[in-house]
């Protein structure tokens, strides 16, 4: 039996829609995006520095001392001042800084903690990749199979 290649055809996009491009550039110019220096400021001065990445990888990259990890999965929940789930730093006057590993993700996470109403909300400019290539401190990662698990669980 012969299979023919697959023709890959790409339908145009619905009306209003917009690309990935489009809307990491819309959340970016809402945000006053801090490099790491600032940031490190920032977080001396009370500000909030937030590490949403995956266990994976913060076990893999490293982690930044002292930075609330809020998995990208929960931020609203954990921020939104409203919510019942939210945590103690939560509030709408509170400036956190969102980091992921390179700056993309953490933008569009920052622009939504805005849309929540927690207005310094903003984002590290290059990620922890970034402050790491400026020399701020970091530290290894815990294993990642080591977070996986819960203590007494089995996988």
């Amino acid at each position: 039996m012969t299979y023919a290649p697959a023709v890959v055809t790409h339908a145009p996009p619905p009306p209003g829609s917009r690309t990935i491009e489009q809307v990491l550039a819309d959340a970016r110019a809402r945000l006053d995006r801090l490099s790491p220096q600032q940031a490190q400021r920032a977080v001396s001065a009370g500000a909030v520095l937030v590490d949403i990445r995956p266990a994976a990888q913060r076990a893999a990259e490293g982690e930044i001392p002292g930075a609330l990890i809020v998995e990208r999965n929960v931020l609203e929940w954990r921020f939104d001042p409203a919510s019942a789930t939210r945590l103690p730093q939560a509030s709408y006057g509170a400036h956190v800084i969102v980091f992921c590993s390179e700056g993309y993700t953490s933008s569009l996470a920052a622009a939504a903690l805005q849309d929540l109403g927690v207005r310094n909300a903003t984002d590290l400019d290059g990620g922890f990749v970034g402050w790491r290539a400026a020399g701020l401190p970091v530290v290894p990662g815990e294993p990642a199979d080591h977070l996986a698990v819960a203590p007494g669980a089995t996988s």
